[in-house]
């Protein structure tokens, strides 16, 4: 939930907004994602997003944006299972 919030305060949109094909979009969620999950994990990343674009390559990008898409396929299955059970 912290690397939604943080994209929120980065960009001012909302994560249901951002496209796969938004590659600086992508990049910043990436980047929440990572700063968000070494916090919680209690491990130091000191990378500012630009640094961090520099070291991302764009096959992590790719890899980042079909296993989200594979995620929102999972999670609308779900749902689709769950309201057919009602």
């Amino acid at each position: 939930m912290g690397a939604i919030v943080r994209y929120k305060r980065a960009t001012g949109q909302d994560i249901s907004k951002l496209e796969s094909s938004d590659a600086s979009g992508m990049v910043i969620f990436l980047w929440c994602c990572v700063v968000s999950a070494s916090k919680a994990d209690g491990v130091e990343f000191n990378m500012g997003l630009e640094e961090f674009a520099d070291c991302c390559e764009i096959q992590t990008l790719n890899d980042f944006s079909e296993q989200m898409a594979k995620e929102a396929e999972g999670r609308k299955k779900k749902v689709k299972v769950s309201q057919s059970q009602k």
